[in-house]
């Protein structure tokens, strides 16, 4: 038998339906590189969308996904649409660094906080007016190459060779990495750059060779990464191998095969996150996402990027309940509270480190978002 409303419940629908805005949902705009040359960082983070919440602070939350192809002009179409047509109050995104990059003015534009899972500094720094829209979680590349001339430094590496993306992951990356280099005095006798789409590097890794260096340091990401190792081993080059947070995933190790084994590289914590201390600071927040990503996905499937998502999403369900004490969902003023709740986070966990945000940083990580790791046997380990 059907059951009728009761009066009280039907004057409290009536009173939600005349009110509207009390019913606003959360709409959250996603744009990643789930296919093309970084698909390798779009589909975890992609696969991490479905594990967010989809209540926050009681109030529900829609997501909307796009597929950028690595593209920058569909990274900024794909933004312009989420805006325009889905009235977003918030983008997550893009993948790269050249795709977020370009989606800054889109963002700040329409004034719609966007965070970012791309890792460059220059997505959020020097702050301005176009920026303080945008936030990011990967950590800054000056972070890693610290801990790499570090590693470097110990290992008594004197000269490197840098192999870099010809966009602005690898021009960025070069820039950090010299002046991190310069501080331990390790010397810099090669400079090369290919595109994530080139087939070969044969020209740029015989320069590498000929200088002769005590270790190389590939600056790229997903499996195009692996082309300059697999050449370089190819032509005789026995040194020392190094790559960036950009290679953390899966895929990365299945192109690489046995050309990568023994590289060095720097990762957030949630690579190896049940091979951590159990006094790490992060060990808890990054396990939790290891535990949610595998149960939904399998085994061994957990990748950094996917945890880059997941943090956007920690940021943000840290900061929607403060925004939704000042407006409603869907309005110009929620956006604009949105974005100043993301400067507040203090210590808030996520898979990668612990966030604290200001004014003047948007990314809140410090050197407990970062571990040193080997590639052994075909498997990330912890070096501590």
């Amino acid at each position: 038998m059907k059951k009728s409303l009761t009066p009280i419940a039907l004057l409290a629908a009536a009173l939600l339906a005349a009110s509207g805005t009390a019913l606003a949902d959360i709409t959250v705009g996603v744009t990643v590189s789930a296919t093309g040359p970084a698909a390798s960082l779009g589909i975890p983070e992609k696969n991490t969308i479905a594990l967010m919440p989809r209540t926050i602070a009681g109030q529900k939350v829609n997501y909307i996904v796009l597929d950028d192809a690595s593209d920058t002009t569909a990274a900024v179409g794909n933004t312009r649409k989420l805006i325009s047509e889905s009235k977003v109050d918030v983008i997550l995104g893009s993948s790269t660094t050249p795709n977020s990059l370009a989606m800054i003015d889109v963002v700040s534009e329409a004034k719609t906080p966007m965070i970012s899972m791309a890792a460059s500094a220059r997505i959020v720094e020097p702050m301005d007016d176009k920026k303080k829209w945008v936030f990011k979680t990967p950590q800054n590349d000056i972070m890693m190459s610290l801990a790499i001339v570090e590693h470097m430094a110990a290992s008594g590496v004197k000269t490197v060779a840098f192999i870099g993306f010809s966009d602005a992951y690898g021009e960025g990356w070069y820039q950090e990495f010299s002046k991190a280099a310069a501080l331990k005095n390790l010397q810099i006798v090669a400079n090369e750059r290919y595109n994530r789409t080139d087939t070969s590097v044969t020209g740029q890794a015989l320069k590498m060779v000929s200088a002769k260096p005590d270790a190389v340091l590939i600056a790229g990401s997903g499996t195009p990464a692996a082309l300059p190792q697999k050449t370089l081993k190819e032509r005789g080059y026995a040194g020392k191998f190094y790559q960036t947070h950009g290679v953390a995933n899966a895929d990365f190790l299945r192109v690489g095969g046995k050309d990568v084994e023994g590289t060095f590289l720097p990762a957030g914590p949630v690579l190896v996150a049940m091979q951590l201390p159990a006094t790490h600071p992060v060990r808890k927040s990054a396990s939790a996402y290891v535990t949610a990503y595998e149960a939904a996905y399998g085994k061994g499937s957990v990748s950094t990027f996917g945890a880059h998502g997941w943090d956007a999403g920690v940021l943000m369900s840290a900061a929607v309940p403060a925004a939704l004490k000042k407006a409603q969902p869907g309005t110009p003023e929620f956006r604009a509270a949105l974005r100043d709740a993301l400067e507040q986070p203090k210590e808030v966990p996520g898979a990668h480190g612990s966030f604290s945000m200001s004014a003047n940083d948007h990314l809140g990580l410090d050197q407990r978002a970062r571990v040193m790791v080997k590639i052994e046997n075909g498997a990330w380990k912890y070096q501590p």
